[in-house]
């Protein structure tokens, strides 16, 4: 998904703490003007659940295409196989060293990305040459990324997706929270209500942090327990495991009744209250004991980079550095799945592209 069909407006609050910095950007290059930037090379956008808009082809090479034939289009010329090593400024003019060649040139824009999916290149060189100017980098964390518990009998569930989950904690006495489908993994849960949701937790890690499921976020509590109730009255000999599974997937059912303490053979006619009580709890707040998110070779986005507030949002220009740009993900801003961050790239790319012909 390349970009989010929201307004400019939409995508701002969607940004957080972010989008006041990101706005000026958005306006210069929305999501629509993304949107008939690639239709104007033949790639159409399809909107999609949740407002997710994907080439028509559902091909990554669509886009990739259309980048290469723009850059080509325009004369900008490629190096590869080489790694930047130094960029230093004499007077009013940048030299850029990279193996055997030296660019001199009047603007530079840093848009190496942030660290994760390192296997692409990514690995951090653009906060090191942003820090040699006298940048400050923000941390940089793995966002957007499955978390990793301690509890056991959870990474017995890998593979069992829920569609619709509700995932919570208290941080700072402040409920964060985030809703949307969740995956149990090999060592806890993902998906996209688990990835985003960990853009807000990647530092509060420390020694443990609980984390709450409510596996039916569109049923209250009190209309889960009369369910119950009103099934074992209309069919009290069916089985617990089998009612539970036309709520939640079978294995899942099955892993949570063994936690509350319920065998395989009981009948809804059977399940006292002290046992409705414990599953009602259990499917409206599974706690979960987080320990740590998944590294950066696994996170789909960087938190943290160079820090926003030396980056002018009119121009993306350096406030330190004259003629030094930043865009994308080495930049201190990020968003939620679906869209957003690459949003942002094409964004913030955009005027530090414009910007710096301009210099």
């Amino acid at each position: 998904n390349f970009t989010h069909e929201g307004t400019v407006s939409d995508l701002v609050r969607a940004y957080g703490e972010y989008g006041r910095f990101l706005k000026h950007c958005l306006y210069e290059f929305s999501g629509d003007a993304v949107r008939e930037f690639f239709a104007g090379y033949g790639v159409d956008g399809k909107v999609e659940k949740g407002g997710c808009v994907f080439p028509v082809s559902d091909k990554a090479g669509s886009i990739k295409k259309v980048l290469l034939d723009a850059a080509a289009e325009s004369g900008l010329k490629f190096f590869y196989g080489r790694r930047v090593e130094v960029v230093e400024r004499r007077g009013d003019v940048f030299f850029v060293t990279a193996g055997d060649i030296e660019i001199d040139c009047r603007a530079v824009i840093i848009s190496t990305g942030g660290k994760s999916w390192p296997g692409l290149g990514s690995t951090g060189d653009g906060y090191a040459i942003a820090k040699a100017f006298g940048h400050t980098i923000v941390e940089p964390r793995a966002a957007l990324v499955g978390l990793v518990v301690e509890d056991d009998w959870v990474r017995g569930l890998q593979g069992v997706a829920v569609g619709d989950v509700q995932v919570w904690a208290k941080i700072g006495g402040k409920k964060v929270s985030e809703r949307g489908p969740l995956m149990f993994t090999d060592k806890g849960v993902g998906g996209p209500s688990v990835f985003n949701f960990s853009r807000f937790v990647v530092g509060q890690l420390k020694g443990g942090l609980d984390v709450y499921l409510d596996l039916l976020p569109a049923m209250s509590e009190d209309d889960l327990r009369k369910f119950i109730i009103d099934a074992a009255t209309e069919s009290p000999k069916k089985g617990v495991v089998s009612f539970v599974s036309g709520l939640l997937p079978k294995r899942l059912a099955e892993a949570i009744l063994e936690r509350v303490g319920v065998s395989g053979d009981v009948c809804l006619g059977q399940f006292g209250k002290k046992s409705r009580s414990k599953l009602v709890e259990m499917i409206k707040r599974l706690r979960l004991k987080v320990m740590e998110a998944g590294g950066f070779a696994e996170a789909t986005i960087t938190r943290g980079g160079v820090r926003r507030e030396e980056i002018d949002s009119k121009t993306m220009e350096s406030k330190i550095c004259p003629g030094l740009y930043f865009a994308g993900e080495v930049i201190d801003a990020d968003g939620p799945c679906g869209g957003y961050n690459l949003q942002i790239a094409w964004s913030t790319g955009m005027l530090a592209g414009l910007s710096a012909v301009k210099k």
